[in-house]
């Protein structure tokens, strides 16, 4: 074994050591604090709501809202772990859809949209994470340039129109029309990215290393890890991630639009801090991201049902995001 290999699980043997491990105690305590929560708002929708929220039409609803921005948050998981953040992703999964439904894309086919959405995605990531890894810039500057210049983008390219899926690629739509088991393909796609990012996470050299590089990038440096490669790296990973989100929005929304993934990142964000990943990095788990994603997918599902303010949603997200911080302090 390698020096690098020696030094690089010290992050995350420290973050998940199992049963024994301290870090890996909290994150199962947390974990079982999440499923609380999400027992409780279960109970919460069945008294409100118990006419509409145990239906299986909403319960797929809630699974298709949650399966574009989760996919986003696996992306957003690794960024914070690895010590960074991005603030771009929901800009960038626009400007995707955008790129990939205008006339000139859909001419060639469903397989070369999907294709399109994908590297668009992974090549805005690339410059956020060059910027940011060889650039030496701030990640809140780079990712927060980066939202403006894809929005901006996106809205330029579409003229701030529409632009709707072309019959011939319903290739596409089919992701969210064609059900197995009751649930439509779409949910398998997200189920899939969360399990790859798992794998990739806990059993792979890479992970070892976004954690080391998070939790002490000097001593992952002198570890013999590239850092600098790294982090571009982990950056490209986060925009593909929003290349495969922009698929999921165009297949549930039949359309490209600028105004896709309004204040996902905001989401994608609280979900990983709600999941226990330390702002700091270092320390989270794909598992808790996904379980605050569900909170936040479920609450805001609630807040639809019982028909009440959108504004007072957004309030109520904010105490949660303060809480979870609080908390982790």
């Amino acid at each position: 074994m390698t020096e690098v290999d020696q030094a690089a699980p010290a992050g995350p043997r420290a973050a998940s050591a199992g049963p024994a491990g301290r870090w890996g105690r909290l994150g199962e305590v947390r974990h079982l604090g999440l499923v609380a929560a999400l027992v409780l708002l279960a109970i919460v929708g069945l008294v409100t709501r118990p006419e509409n929220f145990a239906t299986s039409s909403n319960l797929v609803s809630i699974l298709a809202l949650a399966s574009t921005i989760g996919v986003i948050t696996v992306g957003m998981t690794f960024v914070i772990i690895g010590g960074g953040i991005d603030l771009s992703v929901g800009a960038v999964m626009a400007l995707a859809s955008v790129w990939a439904t205008t006339l000139a894309t859909q001419a060639y086919g469903p397989v070369v949209m999907i294709v399109c959405a994908l590297l668009v995605g992974t090549g805005a990531g690339l410059l956020s994470g060059f910027l940011i890894a060889y650039g030496r810039m701030v990640a809140f500057i780079a990712t927060l340039a980066m939202l403006v210049a894809a929005r901006g983008l996106a809205q330029r390219m579409s003229n701030q129109r529409t632009q709707l899926v072309q019959p011939d690629n319903s290739m596409i739509v089919d992701l969210s029309t064609t059900r197995v088991l009751g649930l439509p393909l779409l949910v398998y796609v997200f189920a899939l990215v969360v399990l790859i990012g798992w794998l990739v996470l806990n059993r792979t050299t890479f992970g070892r290393r976004t954690y080391a590089v998070g939790g002490n990038p000097e001593a992952a440096r002198l570890a013999g890890i590239n850092v600098r490669k790294h982090t571009l790296m982990l950056y490209a990973l986060s925009g593909l991630c929003c290349g495969i989100a922009a698929v999921l929005i165009m297949a549930r929304t039949t359309t490209g639009s600028s105004t896709h993934g309004d204040l996902y990142e905001l989401d994608a964000i609280a979900a990983v801090i709600i999941g226990g990943t330390l702002l700091t990095g270092g320390r989270g788990t794909i598992i808790g991201s996904i379980l605050g994603l569900l909170i936040f997918t479920v609450i805001t599902n609630l807040f639809i049902l019982n028909g009440l303010n959108t504004a007072d949603q957004l309030v109520a997200k904010g105490v949660i995001i303060v809480a979870a911080v609080l908390l982790q302090r």
